[in-house]
């Protein structure tokens, strides 16, 4: 298994997966080498995307595996190298948050995230928002 940031070649795979972002946001987060990918040889096996929250603390946005290669620890795999990643740039907190009703909540407090808050959308479940210090 590969991590890498994204390059622009990785666009087409992304584009076809990723439903949560359009083509202009995506090739920004490229460009701002804000894509992480995971590649299985030469396949393309999941990634990892994240913005700043308040300009200042890394937020992961989305991880997502595809079928193939879920519940085989990938998912721990691509967020460990990002939280590496961020520590390096000399970030000392990394967010990300995920609804009440999913069960990646769990995954992410097995990883040593802690509540941080919630808030509501109009007909949404409850977002948490998890923290870990790094």
């Amino acid at each position: 298994m590969d991590i890498r940031i994204a390059e622009v070649s990785d666009l087409r795979a992304l584009l076809a997966h990723d439903r949560h972002i359009c083509r202009a946001q995506l090739e920004r987060k490229i460009a701002d080498q804000q894509v992480l990918v995971l590649l299985d040889g030469e396949i393309f096996a999941g990634w990892l995307r994240w913005g700043m929250f308040w300009d200042e603390h890394p937020f992961m946005n989305l991880l997502y595996l595809l079928e193939p290669w879920r519940g085989r620890g990938f998912g721990r795999l691509l967020v460990t190298d990002w939280e590496r990643r961020m520590k390096a740039a000399g970030h000392g907190l990394v967010m990300t948050s995920t609804q009440a009703n999913e069960c990646a909540q769990f995954f992410y407090r097995r990883l040593g995230y802690v509540d941080a808050g919630s808030f509501s959308l109009p007909g949404d479940p409850l977002e948490l928002i998890l923290s870990k210090a790094l």
